[in-house]
């Protein structure tokens, strides 16, 4: 099966028969994966990203060069913290659970961590895991701290502290704090203000713990400032004081066409010393995306970015590594493993009895409801930018009268294509103008409108979404086939809603909901998705 994705655009030359260095270009990944931690570990890296209320939580990708990346596995199986409401019952989490997190490898007892302060909970949990690719389990729950937007330290002692922001109530600044934990690090040991961010610095958030030649800095994210970034750095231990600081970023370019600055994000260094900063740039509703550039250290021990004329973040560098190439999300899923691959996620907490793969994805109705953000069982894929299509191949025959299922795009808007069965008759639809709304958290306030539909017979269709992130408004078209081959196009163009309140970028959904009862079942025997 293949799964992930080489987006990174190759280039190489060759002059008087000698080859150049090869370049990658920006991003390195055309896929909403934010929030980034990195680590080293062997021969690969491994990059952590947020994923909110999607289920598994927290993806790892490997790659082997800091351009090529695979998806890999889950730090957080799923969203048990105790909160019904990321199963969608009696309510949603949508924009909430898993924002910025930390990924690290505790060399002594040779164990990963994963650490995070889960929204809608306010407690800070800990899973861990003798191996990267699993299985992990939670370990511990901090009830009394939310280590929010937290970056992991582990001293060349073996001590592990934990930094982190804290809101102040205007909203406009914040404290930085530092928790040393236990020697076993899963509970707080203490903590202490580390930092006041001031007027001239602004609001800070999404830090990232380092120690270098005995120095240690702490990295924050600057929105304040529109995308910046900044460094701190202790004139002390890793409980400070951190009494300097050194701005690393500020509005310093677009790498990336129609996007925003480059801002948080993580460092890495490669084996051989090579400092490297994997950030992330704003281009809804395709999400936040990652873009990669040099780091070096200044005669002050200051890291800055190696920057490409005009002092901006370059579209295009040297590779980091020899280029390592990984397995490619284009292509086909046909369900026949026995369990779903890493680049899949639910949205919120599936019911586990009503779903299964290994003769197809098989998905049983799970929710009766006629409100498709409220129906469980969801299971989505990150669009793929700048353009892309995903086709599914359904089948059918199990539906019972009220039964919708079929092939979303989705945010807090959505828009799909889909089967409906109603009595004796079947008819493909396309529905569009799903909207969700933020008041006092997010509920439905649009359903959809039937736009078109066309009845069909035969027990299986190809339902088709083709994506285009790469202009505003962003678009999706749908169509149809009945034998895989000639596809016709249904309904209108969907316009993807942009605004960044949501903070995830749209995806592509597979859903069934029973609108009138439970009972029916469909059979997904292909996942296509092309660029």
């Amino acid at each position: 099966m293949k799964f992930f994705v080489l987006l990174a655009h190759l280039t190489a030359s060759t002059i008087f028969g000698v080859a150049t260095a090869e370049n990658f270009t920006q991003p390195v990944l055309w896929q909403d994966l934010a929030d980034t931690d990195l680590i080293r570990h062997g021969d690969a890296f491994y990059y952590s990203a947020s994923t909110m209320h999607f289920s598994p939580g927290a993806p790892i990708l490997r790659s082997y060069d800091l351009v090529n990346w695979e998806y890999f596995s889950h730090s957080v199986p799923s969203l048990n913290f105790s909160n019904s409401r990321f199963d969608l019952q009696g309510g949603n989490e949508y924009n909430a659970g898993i924002y910025a997190s930390t990924l690290k490898y505790r060399k002594s007892t040779a164990t990963f961590y994963w650490i995070g302060c889960i929204q809608g909970t306010g407690k800070t949990y800990i899973y861990t895991s003798p191996d990267i690719a699993g299985p992990w389990k939670q370990t511990s729950v901090i009830s009394n701290y939310c280590y929010y937007d937290c970056g992991l330290l582990i001293d060349d002692d073996d001590s592990m502290y934990v930094s982190y922001g804290l809101w102040v109530a205007d909203g406009s600044t914040a404290k930085i704090w530092v928790a040393e934990l236990t020697s076993d690090g899963l509970q707080n040991k203490k903590v202490q203000v580390v930092f006041n961010t001031t007027s001239a610095i602004g609001y800070v958030e999404g830090t990232r713990f380092y120690k270098k030649d005995g120095k240690y800095y702490i990295l924050l994210t600057n929105p304040g400032v529109g995308s910046g970034e900044i460094i701190l750095k202790s004139s002390g231990g890793p409980m400070g004081p951190y009494d300097s600081w050194h701005r690393v970023l500020q509005n310093n370019g677009n790498p990336v066409s129609g996007a925003g600055n480059p801002y948080q994000g993580a460092f890495v260094d490669t084996a051989a010393g090579d400092w490297w900063y994997v950030a992330f740039v704003n281009r809804y509703p395709g999400g936040r995306i990652p873009v990669v550039a040099p780091i070096t250290w200044d005669k002050d021990a200051w890291p800055n970015v190696q920057f490409a004329s005009g002092n901006k973040w370059g579209s295009t560098y040297t590779y980091p590594l020899q280029k390592h190439l990984v397995k490619s999300i284009t292509g086909t899923d046909n369900f026949n493993s026995t369990s779903l691959g890493p680049q899949y996620e639910w949205n919120h907490n599936p019911d586990n009895s009503k779903w299964s793969v290994g003769q197809g994805l098989v998905l049983q109705t799970s929710t009766q409801t006629d409100d498709f953000f409220m129906a469980k069982n969801t299971l989505s894929h990150r669009i793929l930018g700048p353009k892309s299509s995903c086709t599914i191949r359904l089948d059918y025959s199990s539906m019972i009268d009220g039964d919708r299922a079929g092939l979303a795009v989705f945010r807090y808007d959505a828009a799909f294509i889909s089967v409906l069965k109603s009595g004796s008759t079947t008819a493909v639809q396309m529905v569009d103008s799903l909207l969700m709304t933020n008041s006092n958290g997010w509920k439905t306030s649009n359903k959809g409108t039937v736009i078109a539909s066309q009845n069909i017979s035969g027990g299986a269709v190809w339902l088709r979404i083709n994506a285009d992130v790469s202009v505003t408004p962003s678009t999706a078209t749908f169509a149809y086939s009945v034998d895989g081959k000639s596809f016709t196009n249904l309904g209108q163009t969907h316009k993807m809603a942009d605004g960044a309140v949501f903070f995830m970028g749209d995806r592509y959904g597979v859903f069934n909901m029973g609108t009138k009862s439970l009972g029916g079942k469909v059979v997904v025997d292909s996942f296509t998705i092309t660029s």
